[in-house]
């Protein structure tokens, strides 16, 4: 073969795999879309990773669950056996004549069946006390205990709270595992949970998440709620089971789940074992929870209001009204106060509040600070006793209430000593009460209503239609009014906008 052929066999092979060469890279130019890239793409953020393995909760969960119990309970329910099938025939004279009348009386007798129920509990003490739920426990006629050992026991019911939903049983035994108290003011969103029950009657289950929210209130499960919410899954039966943190602290007891099914949807709810703990002593000590009273009505702080009182931002509770002989007065509390803080603790909204002066001890004397009149001061309150008769003193309010600033579309009338007497008022009570309302004005829109009672108007008093007229023939059409009213013994302030 000549030296010119290979030559140019040569170059054609070279020639053909530069050709191949171009054409890969041509393709893999062009495609580059469909593959990852190194560097052209900003990068996720990561969370720092300290080269910790995953959280293993076993030696917490060994601790913790011997701790839970099963708690069945029955109870007799009595109901007619009347009804059903023979309902068409129970008035009949033909059958009462061929049957008789003794027939019929012992068909109507009352009849008793027996109904079962299981939740569960967290023994907090080695001789045997146990904290639950109230609902779990709740008209039972006999309550049994199932430890975790198998040893079953008949509790003792120490007492009940359904306000909180609380609600302590104690069995006769001696040296039992207990889960330690955790404090559940320092419990942080994000933080990892566990909750331990006998969901569905299946003892021991374990479950874990993390605190989703604290303070939840307005859920209305309990008149006192500062619900530690949570994803751990809380099934029926949970009520009563321990809410424990990675340390095996009991930081919250199961209450209740929000579900539109019956079954678990990744929102469950604790009552903080701060709470659950003050309750329990106190049935303990003396078989009923004595709450601390301060003695005001409290409503939430809207922005409006926040603005008008002259807050930086709407937090807080707002004083409607200081009861009588209560402590707020001997403490120097006012219409008008926006309480801030009580007791060194920030106070973020009117149910926080309410919570926290509940538990506080009977005869202490706290510190609270307010606003008033734009201006920041404290005072000294010694806390007592809540009196029976008080009505759940301090519930936000359900609805805000006033009208505009031009006042349009409102009747009012004086208030003499029959409507007093009428809408439960003294016979002396000053004021002028709402007698008409257009429904499409702004008092309307702002939800007045007929029998309110209107007692200031931009914090000057009303006491009758001389002053009601003389102090709106000096608003603007564009003026904001801040009304006070009174409305089924309740007093409000209430902020409108034209």
């Amino acid at each position: 073969m000549s030296l010119d052929r290979r030559s140019f066999r040569v170059g054609v092979v070279a020639g053909v795999f530069l050709l191949a060469g171009v054409i890969l890279g041509a393709v893999l130019s062009a495609r580059m879309d469909w593959l990852p890239a190194a560097h052209s793409e900003p990068q996720e953020a990561k969370l720092p990773f300290n080269g910790a393995t995953p959280p293993n909760f076993t030696t917490v969960v060994k601790a913790a669950t011997p701790a839970v119990v099963n708690i069945s309970t029955t109870r007799v329910v009595r109901a007619p056996q009347g009804g059903g099938d023979m309902a068409p025939f129970m008035e009949d004279p033909f059958f009462r004549q061929f049957f008789g009348d003794e027939f019929f009386r012992r068909f109507q007798m009352p009849r008793e069946r027996r109904e079962a129920s299981l939740g569960s509990g967290v023994i907090v003490s080695s001789d045997g006390y146990i904290v639950t739920n109230n609902h779990v426990i709740a008209k039972a006629d006999e309550i049994k205990v199932l430890l975790n050992d198998k040893r079953e026991f008949t509790g003792k019911v120490v007492g009940t709270d359904p306000k909180s939903d609380v609600a302590v049983i104690k069995i006769n035994a001696k040296d039992l595992p207990s889960i330690p108290w955790g404090d559940s003011d320092k419990l942080e969103v994000g933080e990892y949970v566990l909750a331990i029950g006998n969901p569905f009657g299946l003892n021991q289950t374990v479950t874990a998440g993390i605190v989703s929210a604290v303070g939840r209130a307005n859920v209305g499960i309990a008149d006192y709620e500062d619900f530690i919410q949570t994803d751990a899954a809380i099934n029926p039966g949970n009520s009563g089971g321990a809410l424990i943190n990675v340390h095996g602290e009991l930081i919250g007891v199961n209450t209740a789940i929000f579900s539109r099914s019956g079954g678990y949807m990744g929102i469950g709810f604790a009552v903080p074992a701060n709470m659950a703990r003050t309750v329990m002593q106190s049935l303990i000590k003396g078989g009923k929870v004595i709450r601390g009273w301060l003695g005001v009505s409290i409503q939430q702080v809207t922005p409006e209001l926040a603005k008008q009182f002259g807050l930086k931002e709407a937090r807080g509770a707002l004083v409607s009204e200081v009861i009588a002989e209560s402590p707020a007065v001997a403490a120097g509390l006012k219409d008008g106060d926006v309480i801030t803080a009580f007791d060194g603790k920030p106070v973020e909204s009117p149910s926080a509040l309410r919570n926290t002066v509940a538990q506080t001890a009977v005869g202490k004397t706290v510190k609270v600070e307010l606003i008033r009149d734009k201006k920041t001061m404290t005072v000294d309150a010694k806390i007592t006793e809540q009196p029976k008769e008080v009505a759940q003193a301090g519930e936000e309010s359900a609805q805000d209430e006033g009208k505009s600033a031009a006042l349009a579309g409102l009747e009012v009338r004086d208030l003499n000593a029959d409507i007093a007497r009428q809408l439960g008022l003294p016979p002396n009570a000053a004021g002028v009460v709402v007698s008409g309302i257009a429904p499409d004005s702004a008092a309307a829109q702002a939800g007045s209503m007929e029998g309110d009672v209107i007692t200031e108007i931009n914090r000057q008093a009303v006491k009758n239609i001389a002053d009601f007229k003389r102090i709106a023939g000096k608003l603007g059409k564009k003026d904001e009014v801040l009304l006070r009213i009174i409305r089924r013994g309740g007093r409000l302030f209430v902020l409108i906008k034209p």
